[in-house]
């Protein structure tokens, strides 16, 4: 199935060539005797656990950091050891990172010629930049005028936008580090087919994700890491999810869904005739009882992540009425949710979720000061000790006064659940919470999803994956462009009969 490491012979016509490349961190290795080739219009797929090596090795090859003496790459047959990320795109490698770094109040054409205004008579030469910018975006089957900003895009197009700018420098080697995992099926076939289209004009990909379904439609070859080291190279995208896995992990492991308990009869959310003018939603009604994991399913733009973000208190301008526990509450700041015991652990977890620069103390102890302050202070140490007791409920791996960028994905999902957790809430949120997390460290957040319901919470869980939905709820309720399609017993609950409603 997969090619042996060591002695592999490297094709003549290979783009790029990897050989015996490494990179340690002190004592610490973190990258050790990666040996592969990138082909012509190729889309190579790099996958492996968080902390497999899979970040470092794309910035090595993408001029972030310089890598060990001893190994070596080539590019188009010459010597290759960028300097910088600008050295790298000079000869034609660029990598699009998973959190998207356009200005969204300049205009796609600024944006792609961001750092490299053409000048013309002491002006910037809109003319120019807006035609080549167009050019590279009718390329990628971008039907959008150039001069448009772009804060009002979806997450698709400006995975597009960055593209583009990559390719205005003549890319022929794109590395792309979770490009779906803000994306919905249609959304992620459309990237797909721009993928393909580049494909064929010979550009080549490194192509990084933990959706291990998508790989088989999108790779030609598979790159499995683990801590830090080559563990296959498959010469086909067509291999087992469940064998890529082991390779992963180093052990075999199955997509099992904790087992759930029957909810109680208590109704801690009822939700009635819910609309709101500034997110698009129109009467939504649901319950959700004590003890109950609630499912929240649809395609991108259906309303999901905006319902949530109404129930904990982000919008103002809403109708119908929303009761908590029997009694009716009116939540209009996510203060007040989180006093009302509402609490909602956010889809995009490094902008909204923690602050990753500070302490795992410090993130725990926000939005939870009221219960640590003692006559306007916080002391140090009842702030560790309260933090360390959070952190240890959720099994964090990690000090109290580790940076939370320290931390992997799945682990800095923990921190947020744990902050909330502390507050003992009635109602927990969870948007999209297993996303850019790993296989292994899934199951454990779907064990704490299936934990918070044992202990009497009424939870909603949002997510992109249908699978997870189906496999992690009581009951789903399908939405479809800010309306609610239906809800659907566990039993009742396919991925046709989803998908159905969501697209009816």
């Amino acid at each position: 199935m997969h090619a042996a490491l060591d002695n592999r012979e490297t094709p003549s016509d290979a783009v790029l060539c990897l050989h015996n490349i490494g990179k340690a961190y002190g004592p610490v290795q973190v990258l050790s005797q990666i040996n592969v080739d990138v082909r012509p219009g190729e889309v190579l797929a790099l996958l492996g656990e968080n902390g497999a090596g899979k970040s470092t090795l794309s910035s090595l090859i993408a001029g972030l950091i310089p890598p060990e003496a001893g190994g070596s790459m080539s590019w188009l047959g010459q010597t290759y050891a960028p300097s910088s990320p600008g050295a790298a795109l000079d000869v034609g490698i660029g990598l699009i990172h998973q959190e998207i770094r356009l200005l969204s109040q300049l205009s796609i054409a600024e944006n792609i010629f961001v750092g490299r205004l053409p000048m013309r008579r002491g002006r910037v030469d809109r003319d120019y930049i807006e035609a080549q910018a167009q050019k590279q975006l009718e390329r990628l089957g971008l039907k959008v005028p150039a001069s448009r900003k772009v804060g009002g895009l979806s997450v698709a197009a400006q995975q597009l936008v960055e593209i583009a700018k990559a390719l205005t420098l003549n890319a022929r080697l794109l590395i792309l580090d979770e490009p779906t995992a803000a994306l919905g099926g249609e959304e992620t076939e459309l990237l797909f087919q721009q993928v393909e289209r580049l494909k064929a004009e010979g550009v080549s990909f490194i192509y990084i994700s933990h959706r291990l379904e998508e790989i088989a439609r999108i790779a030609d070859r598979i790159l499995v890491l683990r801590d830090g080291r080559q563990i296959a190279l498959h010469d086909t995208a067509q291999v087992p999810v469940r064998e890529l896995v082991e390779q992963m992990v180093g052990r075999s492991l199955e997509r099992i869904f904790p087992a759930l308990q029957p909810p109680k009869e208590q109704v801690m959310l009822q939700v009635k005739g819910l609309s709101c003018r500034e997110f698009a939603l129109h009467d939504i009604d649901f319950s959700v009882r004590a003890g109950e994991v609630f499912g929240i399913a649809g395609v991108v733009g259906a309303g999901r992540t905006e319902l949530v973000r109404v129930l904990a208190g982000a919008a103002r301008d809403i109708k119908g009425h929303m009761l908590l526990d029997g009694e009716v509450r009116h939540l209009r700041s996510p203060c007040e949710a989180i006093q009302a015991g509402v609490v909602l652990v956010p889809e995009d977890r490094k902008q909204q979720g923690v602050v990753v620069e500070h302490r795992i103390e410090d993130n725990i102890m926000y939005g939870n000061t009221d219960l640590l302050d003692k006559h306007g202070w916080v002391f140090p140490g009842r702030l560790r000790e309260f933090a360390q007791t959070a952190a240890t409920r959720l099994g964090v791996k990690g000090a109290p006064q580790q940076r939370i960028s320290s931390l992997s994905g799945g682990n800095q999902q923990k921190v947020i659940i744990a902050k909330w957790l502390a507050r003992n809430p009635k109602v927990f949120i969870l948007d999209e919470p297993t996303r850019g997390i790993d296989v292994g460290a899934r199951a454990a957040i779907y064990e704490v999803i299936a934990d918070l319901a044992a202990n009497g919470m009424a939870v909603i869980v949002v997510s992109s994956d249908l699978d997870e939905v189906l496999g992690l709820s009581h009951r789903v309720m399908v939405m479809s462009r800010g309306r609610q399609m239906g809800i659907l017993q566990r039993d009742e609950a396919t991925p046709v009969s989803v998908m159905e409603m969501a697209t009816a």
